[in-house]
């Protein structure tokens, strides 16, 4: 409701309703923050991260699972242990080694930290949900010639695909709503995220608050609808994938 006021309706009354449906501040907010850009530099940051979590993690869960081994135990209690760590506790790391490898700046740089920080809750529901993915059919696979990569890419992960649409889901709600991380790394304001570009229109003295709700409206709105859509599949994969074995 707020964002449909003027300046002068926000500040008399925030529970009230506004005089007229005004798109006026949607308009301007639009201008401001330089939204179809963001909205892309955002896409691209979220596809490309979600991409490669779900190619490592899914090879990764799958091996893990059958390699019954102490060492893919072990390969694979990490991967749980590192879910427990807190970003704060390893932000300046992280950020270090941005710096050293030269992907300050970078929203490539930033979809690789993405990645790193998804493979570990990704691989843990991967493994799960392999453990009820039949043996059987690989070894069937593997007798009539099929290689390694050839039997996961034909037979596993097509039966991954419950799994791989909560993974996808969840991480892309993730990246989108993330702002710390690419305020960390993002110095240029043509590689803005929503979120960052949102942030531009608070400024030091005073802030445009209409356009501030307008911006927040917009830049959310995206993935609300995506979730809307494939809310059914997150269930479905984490009931599927998580509580198994």
């Amino acid at each position: 409701m707020n964002s449909f006021k003027t300046n002068g309706e926000l500040l008399t009354n925030v529970l009230s309703l506004p005089q007229s449906l005004s798109f006026e501040n949607y308009a301007r907010t639009l201008d401001k923050m330089h939204y179809f850009r963001s909205l892309g530099n955002t896409v691209l940051l979220s596809g490309v991260s979600v991409t490669l979590i779900i190619l490592f993690s899914s090879l990764a869960g799958w091996k893990l699972c059958r390699t019954k081994t102490r060492l893919s135990k072990f390969i694979f209690g990490l991967f749980v242990f590192s879910m427990l760590i807190p970003f704060s506790s390893i932000m300046i790391p992280i950020y270090r080694v941005i710096l050293a490898l030269k992907l300050k700046n970078s929203l490539l740089g930033l979809s690789l930290v993405y990645a790193g920080l998804g493979v570990s809750m990704a691989v843990f529901l991967y493994h799960g949900f392999v453990k009820g993915i039949p043996q059987e059919l690989e070894e069937a696979a593997e007798m009539d010639g099929c290689g390694q990569l050839q039997v996961f890419r034909y037979m596993v992960f097509p039966l991954l695909k419950p799994i791989t649409a909560t993974v996808c889901i969840t991480n892309v709600l993730w990246v989108w709503n993330d702002f710390l991380l690419p305020l960390i790394v993002i110095s240029d304001n043509k590689k803005y995220t929503l979120l960052l570009s949102t942030n531009t229109l608070f400024g030091q003295y005073s802030s445009d608050w209409t356009a501030i709700l307008s911006a927040l409206i917009i830049a959310a709105l995206p993935v609300i609808v995506f979730y809307a859509f494939f809310q059914k599949q997150i269930l479905r994969g984490i009931s599927e994938g998580a509580l198994k074995g």
